[in-house]
Formats: C-alpha cells, structure tokens, sequence
C-alpha cells in the first residue's frame, strides 16, 4: 500500500521544542490602512531573518476591515523575547505602531498538534518548558486572585518626590466590568528603584488597561515622568508598550495558609541581589521554603509571591510578625541550612545561618512601603 503523502516538508514539521506563536491583534486607524500594509510589507523581511522566527501570516477580519490579525511562530520563546527587548524591535516596529488605534499581543507555547492522521506533542508539560530568562506569570491563586508586579527606576535625587507623589494619589474604581476588579495595590521603593504589585480578580489585561486609562492615574504617570531614568510616552503606543515590557515582573510563585490569621498580617517587601543568571533558581528555592512555612502554625508568614524576571528578584509577604522579630520566616530560610543554600545564589549575602546576619540582609534588602490600598470588597 502506498505510503500518504507527507502534509508538510521537514523542516515544518512540529518538534519536541517549545516553539512560541504570537498572536498580535490590530484596530488600524480609519484612512491608515494603505501606510499599515506598506509598514508591514517594509517590516516583514526584516522579521523573517531574525534568529529563531519560523513563519508569520498577515490576516484581515472578515466583519470589521480596521481588524488585522498577525500571526508569527518562533523556534522557541527564548529568540522572540530577545528580540523584542532589543532596540532593532522598537525601530522595526515603530513605523506599523503609528497606524494604529490599540494592539493586543498573546503568546502560546505550541502544546499539542495534529497532521492528518498523526499528532504530535510537545516533550514537556505546560510551564515547565520556560528558560530562566523569561518566566511565564501565573495564573489566578487558589483565592482567584492574579498577581503582577512593574519595577522602574527614577533619577538619583529624585527619591522623595517620586515617593510623595505615588502616596498621594486618588485611588482609581476598583470595578473594572462584571467579572474583573481590582483587589490591591501596594508600593514599595529601595534606592532610586520602584516597585508596583497588583492583584486582581478576574482578567489581568483587562485591570491594567482599565488602571492606565483611569484620569487619577494617567495625572500621576505624568507626573513622574520627569524623573524617570528612562524615557517614556505613555500617550505614543509603542513608547506604552516599550515601558510596560520593561517594567514587568511578573508572579511566578505563590504560597498562602487556607485559614484566615486571628490577626491582619502585615505586607513586607525584599529584594535579593542575585548572582548573575541565578534569579530563576533563587524564586524557585524561595517557594520550596514558602511553601512549608505556610503549613507550620507556628511561622507568621501568611503569604508570599515571588515575582523574578532575568535576575531581579522580589519577594513580598505577609507576616503577623515584624521582621526583626523572626527574621529567618521573613526572608524565607526557615529551614535548616537553607540560609547558607541560599548566600550562595546572591551577590555579597551576609552570614544567613544566624539571626545577627538575616537581620543585616534585612537591612540592605528591605524595601520601603509607599502605599498599600485596597478595595472595599477585599
């Protein structure tokens, strides 16, 4: 019996790798279509050739004709994110950002594939086949809320009149539609660096474009954009999106007690100095402590989220104690050597084995809360 014919070559055929497709939906500004297409025909070749990059597909709605769907399918996630963080990304992309009205990016690790009577899948579950460099966010927590964090740095000098103006804004509706609202904000600075966490219930895009859109904000964005190291304009789309990329620092693990604390916890934040391409490994050991110290009563901790990109590391916790008084559940060394474990995946770590040297790392990677809001309904 004759053998099928293959559906395609062999160099498209799916893989055991993580290959990357990016979805980016397009509203093209009414009368830019033709500067849109001549943008993308400029652009694509230029794409084509970068490392990694397989294929992409131009496509265009069929009920609205503004509505342009792009499509582009990466050898894994690891080539695409660094060519978006690169500055080649921003000037290639610049000229097809202006004709549009707002964008929308999605990105999906190919899991599971068919060819006629052949399926393919991938060699690795969901998340587990993510590089250190670039983490993917966690979903919603078993208490339906989704964590996020931005981190950005202002000019030296400028600390506390960067800080007076982030405590002093008008919360912004909590309510962003009928199934998404925003649960918390907490602020925190160290040096000349901020760090912003939100929690949300519901659609986490959704949230951050609501915030952003929000007046009481939008007057608070511009007002620190003075004092920002870099440059941003929140009003041109891609300088937005250039920001937020950079800003990123998403949830990558959470821990909390099932039980609600006789006492309202306290939100501590720290930041660990990392060695150079051990941030991945510190989020991970940090949650394997977190997560025994949720299940001890004994231990204030309540709560805890890593947030980690490259080798930026946040921890932020909830604690019926103060720091200083258990420094130890604090930082996440509870258990017995894990201090020691720990120093070795950071940068000049104090002795992490006694309480005298987690109280000094406490000092230098503390950082200082700003604000803390919450919603009525939290």
């Amino acid at each position: 019996m004759a053998q099928p014919s293959p559906v395609l070559d062999e160099r498209a055929r799916p893989t055991t790798d993580s290959r990357l497709r990016v979805v980016l939906l397009l509203d093209v500004q009414d009368g830019a279509q033709q500067r849109f297409l001549d943008a993308y025909e400029r652009m694509r070749y230029q794409v084509s050739a970068v490392p990694g990059h397989l294929m992409d597909q131009l496509c265009q709605s069929t009920e609205d004709p503004l509505r342009w769907l792009i499509t582009s399918e990466w050898e894994a996630a690891e080539p695409f994110l660094t060519w978006l963080d690169s500055p080649e990304h921003r000037e290639v992309v610049r000229p097809l950002s202006s004709c549009v009205r707002d964008t929308r990016s999605l990105r999906f690790t190919v899991f599971r594939e068919t060819f006629g009577t052949q399926s393919v899948d991938s060699a690795l579950p969901p998340r587990e086949r993510n590089g250190s460099a670039h983490p993917v966010a966690l979903g919603p927590g078993p208490d339906g809320i989704t964590r996020h964090a931005l981190t950005f740095s202002v000019k030296p000098g400028s600390e506390q009149t960067v800080a007076g103006i982030l405590a002093g804004y008008t919360s912004p509706a909590a309510k962003v539609d009928d199934t998404t609202r925003l649960v918390r904000t907490s602020l925190f600075m160290r040096g000349n660096q901020v760090v912003r966490s939100v929690e949300v219930v519901g659609d986490l895009v959704a949230a951050l474009r609501h915030v952003a859109a929000q007046p009481e904000v939008r007057a608070v964005e511009e007002a620190i954009n003075p004092y920002l190291e870099q440059a941003r304009d929140l009003s041109d789309p891609l300088s937005a999106r250039d920001f937020f990329l950079r800003a990123a620092l998403p949830a990558v693990h959470h821990h909390a007690r099932a039980e609600r604390p006789a006492q309202e916890p306290g939100r501590y934040a720290f930041s660990y100095p990392a060695r150079p391409g051990c941030g991945a490994a510190i989020a991970e050991y940090l949650s394997r402590q977190d997560e025994t110290a949720v299940h001890d009563p004994a231990s204030p901790l309540v709560r805890s989220t890593v947030f980690q990109r490259e080798d930026r590391v946040v921890r932020l916790v909830d604690l019926t104690a103060p720091p200083q008084t258990d420094p130890a559940a604090a930082l996440g060394v509870t258990a017995p050597r894990a201090g020691a474990v720990l120093a070795r995946l950071l940068r000049s770590a104090p002795d992490l084995r006694d309480d005298g040297g987690r109280r000094a790392a406490l000092a230098d990677w503390e950082l200082t809360p700003i604000t803390d809001r919450r919603s009525p309904q939290a």
